[in-house]
């Protein structure tokens, strides 16, 4: 059996970064004896998570409450935002608190939020092509000073009842798929609209979603690994499975207990941003026992 693994596979230079910040955080806070949070789960990865709860490292939900206790942070302590990023004015509201802040947001995501910050002060409309529940969405939806619409499939699209009086700036979430995004913006224009694109997809996620997909067009079984919140290990199962039928979407090596694979087969596997190289590789393993 021939296993062969993406290079591009798991974590994502932004990814990397937060998850890097959380854990020297975390060691800093041990020795000093402040509490330190994340707002929101720092990156959508159970495991990793759960790891840094173990060493202190708690969550803070959307109202700056404790989400295991509801407790509210003591001054002084540690606030990291992740990698998603957040709204202008969950800045401003963090910042009025006495804590100290990591902001941990991805430097491409961080572009994102300059380009509609000032394109929707110049007066124009926004389009942000991606999925309306994503925290980055709703975290770029927070820079924009103006009308904003979010475009995340055909039907939504069509949909539109934004003025065709000025150009639209379009831009799109960093973890949606290429073609979708092509293809949202060619409706659009059909549409009658003006409009000024930016594309926004990060290049690792590009480099990610392509060799995934060359990939799964030359193995009989193709194994996606990611959490199941996880937007862009979605999208990676979704190229996979149209090039290969029997793709198994997975969190761990333990999903794969009674899987078989064949000894003549050939196996590919690819992650989403969020999943640690420890998991990859314990998977890769697996399939060769198995």
């Amino acid at each position: 059996m021939k296993v062969t693994v993406a290079k591009s596979a798991g974590f994502c230079f932004g990814v990397k970064r937060a998850v890097g910040l959380a854990y020297e955080e975390a060691a800093a806070a041990e020795k000093e004896g402040r509490a330190v949070y994340t707002l929101g789960p720092i990156i959508h990865n159970e495991a990793v998570v759960d790891d840094l709860r173990q060493k202190g490292v708690r969550v803070l939900d959307e109202t700056l409450h404790c989400a295991e206790d509801g407790s509210v942070p003591a001054d002084g302590s540690v606030i990291i935002v992740r990698s998603h990023g957040i709204t202008k004015a969950m800045h401003n509201e963090l910042a009025a608190h006495n804590w100290r802040i990591v902001d941990a947001t991805c430097p491409f995501v961080q572009k994102i939020h300059k380009i509609v910050s000032e394109k929707s002060s110049e007066g124009y409309p926004i389009i942000i092509i991606g999925s309306p529940e994503h925290p980055e969405v709703q975290g770029i939806r927070g820079w924009v000073n103006g009308p904003c619409a979010v475009v995340s499939d055909e039907a939504s699209a069509r949909a539109l009842t934004l003025s065709a009086d000025h150009e639209i700036c379009i831009v799109s979430q960093t973890t949606i798929n290429f073609d979708k995004f092509q293809e949202s913006v060619e409706i659009i224009k059909a549409l009658g609209y003006h409009v000024v694109v930016t594309n926004t997809i990060c290049n690792a996620t590009q480099e990610r979603q392509r060799e995934a997909l060359e990939l799964a067009r030359k193995s009989d079984k193709m194994i996606v690994i990611g959490g199941r919140s996880s937007s862009n290990t979605q999208k990676l199962v979704e190229i996979c499975r149209r090039e290969c039928a029997d793709t198994l979407y997975i969190q761990n090596a333990d999903d794969l207990e009674s899987v078989y694979f064949p000894t003549d087969s050939c196996v590919g596997i690819t992650a989403g941003a969020s999943t640690p190289n420890t998991i990859i590789q314990e998977v890769s393993l697996k399939c060769q026992k198995n």
